[in-house]
């Protein structure tokens, strides 16, 4: 083989292989929960999470100083709410359950469950003071703060990011 059909063959492989590198770069395919600046494209953040799992949302409620906690499970691109649980019955927090929650008392908490409530994305200002936003998943703490600067604005939504989108984004649960 001459050195000319060599160069064509070796020019042709790397022709051919830009497309699979895109591929692997640009593919949507691993579910996270991200956490992306406003309303805009930009990834601030993202949660790696396997098979469409469950996650939590603590933070301290700004009047009555006590954890608030909602859970949320991830479902056909959207969260939806499960359930809340918090201490006091203080201005912001209901007193009930409605339609077909469950509203019940457990070990000095009450917990509104069964609460199916569908979002196809949340906005959520992570706390500069005393809120201190912490995801939980897989029994595991990640307060927002390491992450987002306190004070911004956060869209969280469900979806799939590529190799590239997470390599812009930081990694919450590392």
């Amino acid at each position: 083989m001459s050195l000319s059909q060599k160069r064509k063959r070796l020019m042709f492989m790397f022709l051919a292989l830009i497309p699979a590198i895109a591929i692997i770069f640009l593919y949507p395919m691993r579910e996270t929960v991200s956490f992306r600046f406003e309303n805009t494209e930009e990834l601030l953040a993202y949660l790696q999470i396997q098979d469409a799992e469950s996650f939590s949302i603590k933070y301290t409620h700004s009047i009555h100083l006590s954890d608030v906690i909602e859970t949320y499970e991830l479902k056909d691109h959207s969260i939806i709410q499960q359930q809340l649980s918090y201490e006091d019955f203080a201005v912001g927090m209901p007193s009930n359950a409605e339609g077909d929650e469950t509203f019940e008392e457990r070990d000095g908490r009450y917990i509104i469950g069964n609460m199916n409530r569908v979002f196809p994305f949340i906005d959520l200002r992570i706390g500069q003071v005393r809120a201190n936003h912490t995801v939980i998943y897989q029994e595991k703490e990640y307060p927002l703060k390491e992450s987002i600067q306190p004070g911004t604005w956060v869209r969280i939504q469900f979806e799939r990011l590529s190799l590239w989108e997470q390599l812009r984004g930081v990694k919450i649960n590392d």
